[in-house]
């Protein structure tokens, strides 16, 4: 059951940070699991979605009331399972590529050709496979490796 404060920031350190950790099972808020475990496409999905794909799937596994804590909080929580992949979704470096997906969901109703213009031509959406028109919310981890590779002047 971690602080509901800093859950986002603290499995993400320690996804990026400890390598052992091979799984994990956290009780965090609702929408912080939902966000934590959200799939490309959905309306949820957003940078810790992101983050946490680079290194782990994710999935809610349980959903625990206000009724059971006492003092009973005012919101809704869930176990989390978080399971770390045998290697990174993709290699791009993950500053570069938390840079790029920052500077996209800063704009998130933005065109990545607009949120992303002047770090990213056209010709590197088109390297990458990506849609310029389409939102960050619409792009896999994997494919922010591509367009990250396409940028570098990497194939990948």
């Amino acid at each position: 059951n971690l602080p509901y404060n800093v859950a986002t920031q603290l499995v993400l350190d320690l996804l990026r940070d400890v390598p052992s950790i091979e799984r994990m099972l956290v009780m965090v808020q609702l929408e912080v699991a939902e966000r934590l475990a959200a799939a490309p496409g959905s309306r949820i999905y957003g940078i810790p979605s992101v983050k946490v794909a680079l290194w782990a799937s994710a999935r809610i596994v349980g959903r625990v009331g206000p009724d059971v804590f006492v003092p009973r909080p005012r919101v809704e929580s869930a176990l989390v399972e978080i399971v770390r992949l045998p290697a990174p979704a993709t290699d791009a470096d993950p500053v570069r590529l938390f840079e790029m997906v920052e500077r996209a969901f800063n704009q998130r109703r933005k065109m990545l050709r607009r949120s992303l213009s002047g770090l990213v031509a056209a010709e590197e959406f088109d390297a990458a496979g990506i849609d310029p028109q389409a939102r960050p919310e619409q792009v896999s981890v994997q494919e922010w490796g591509r367009l990250v590779h396409a940028v570098d002047g990497r194939p990948k």
